[in-house]
């Protein structure tokens, strides 16, 4: 139901484009986002689709990163510029659901220094 593109290997100060295509039982993009999982952490939020037109980012990524959609292709984008090493990890699409969220299956983005 939601699939996730675009990861590779980029070195540092490159850009990367994520998408996320939604299908099935997600009718809306409001409230997507992307988080992120380094080894034997936890996910964390990247960037998300707030209420109305509003999107929260994470610190880390302010100014670098751009979440934007497309509700015609049911797609969501991550625009990542100057990425850095830092960066590195495995990147999941979501789509809010009751009682949690749908999880893309995520795609590697590693930026070399």
């Amino acid at each position: 139901q939601l699939q996730a593109s675009g990861g590779g290997l980029v070195q540092a100060g490159g850009s990367l484009r994520l998408s996320c295509a939604a299908s099935g039982r997600i009718f809306s993009l409001n409230g997507m986002g992307w988080h992120r999982q380094y080894p034997g952490k936890q996910r964390e939020l990247v960037a998300r689709f707030g209420s109305g037109a509003n999107t929260n980012y994470a610190d880390s990524v302010k100014g670098r990163f751009t979440i934007s959609r497309d509700d015609a292709k049911n797609t969501v984008y991550l625009q990542m510029n100057n990425l850095k090493p830092e960066d590195t990890a495995v990147y999941y699409c979501s789509a809010p659901r009751v009682g949690g969220n749908y999880w893309g299956q995520g795609t590697l983005v590693t930026v070399s220094s």
